[in-house]
């Protein structure tokens, strides 16, 4: 049975960031219903903390701090990054009011995507490309017919194996941007 790279792995993958839209789009039409849309407000600022925390794995891993099991970590980085992710873009809702936030939530969602695809994608499909190799080998065939057998399979990881030069650099735009609004929403808002 020939399984597909993009059924098995990528599919999924979108259906995830197809959830991470729906509940985007349900939480801001609840606030609109409810007439709660000030808590948009705060979910940004809940939000951006879940990010933060989310960092503690990265800091782990390149061995800024030592203490924590870092596949206990890992878990509450992904799981506080979405979380997180999924408070701000309520937070940001279809609201065109300035640029610069828009500019922050178009980031951060190319780092959502990225780091998903880090998440779900990358292990499983180098495991299903050297699988499907292995499976043509036991059928015979030559080490050019196993190539070309998995050659879309193969560039389908290729570009995904790029996720990181996307993630970290996306993540420092990210923070930059959403920094300037944060400065800006002190400066003219006036919350305080």
């Amino acid at each position: 049975m020939n399984q597909s790279l993009w059924r098995d792995h990528v599919l999924p993958f979108f259906l995830l960031l197809g959830l991470l839209a729906a509940a985007t789009l349900s939480g801001d039409y609840v606030l609109h219903w409810l007439n709660l849309v000030w808590v948009g407000r705060y979910l940004g600022i809940l939000g951006t903390l879940l990010i933060i925390f989310s960092l503690y794995y990265s800091l782990r891993k390149r061995k800024y701090v030592t203490s924590g099991d870092p596949s206990i970590l890992l878990k509450m980085h992904e799981f506080s990054a979405w979380l997180g992710s999924l408070m701000i873009l309520i937070h940001a809702g279809v609201h065109f009011n300035a640029i610069l936030p828009w500019l922050a939530t178009v980031a951060m969602s190319i780092n959502v995507v990225s780091g998903l695809v880090g998440k779900m994608l990358l292990k499983r499909a180098r495991a299903h490309v050297q699988n499907q190799r292995e499976q043509f080998q036991l059928r015979g065939l030559s080490k050019p017919e196993v190539e070309q057998a998995v050659f879309w399979d193969a560039v389908t990881l290729y570009i995904m194996n790029q996720w990181r030069k996307v993630h970290i650099p996306i993540y420092i735009v990210f923070t930059v941007i959403a920094l300037g609004h944060i400065i800006s929403v002190f400066l003219f808002w006036g919350w305080v």
